[in-house]
């Protein structure tokens, strides 16, 4: 990871013993060859145990990640990542990774094993938004089902 970025959002994670390697190959897993991985930094024991990080880049996208042994501050709704999917089967895709281990909430957002906040949403989800009772429509459902709104 070679190039600079001014600003790299860090998302704090908590794993067993701090083990960062563990929540890398989660997400490698779901996105693969669109999951970069750099090296892992050890830092040590700090206050909340066993720390180390990394920085990766999901589709193009750098993020710094760190690890501790012991929950700091839990993730929460003030923060989720998008990924906008060409398509049903990619919507399926990534929500029935991120719900197998996680949890559905509503209008097509889901939080994963690690509480990471996910909106998985149809690229043209403003254009089925536009259309009538689109809003009914999402109110009632989880996953977007995007026939739903045709």
């Amino acid at each position: 990871m070679v190039n600079y970025s001014k600003i790299i959002p860090t998302l704090w994670f908590n794993a067993e013993n701090g083990n960062i390697s563990t929540i890398l190959s989660y997400y490698k897993t779901i996105f693969g060859t669109n999951f970069e991985v750099g090296c892992i930094m050890p830092l040590g024991k700090t206050p909340s145990g066993n720390t180390e990080m990394c920085e990766v880049k999901i589709f193009g996208q750098k993020y710094s990640w760190m690890s501790t042994e012991k929950e700091h501050h839990p993730f929460n709704d003030a923060f989720a990542l998008t990924i906008h999917c060409e398509n049903q089967n990619e919507i399926d895709l990534y929500w029935n990774y991120f719900i197998e281990e996680g949890k559905e909430v509503q209008c097509g957002w889901c939080i994963d094993k690690f509480g990471l906040r996910w909106q998985v949403l149809p690229k043209n989800f403003g254009e089925l938004m536009s259309k009538p009772k689109s809003w009914e429509v999402m109110m009632n459902q989880k996953k977007i089902v995007i026939e739903e709104y045709l």
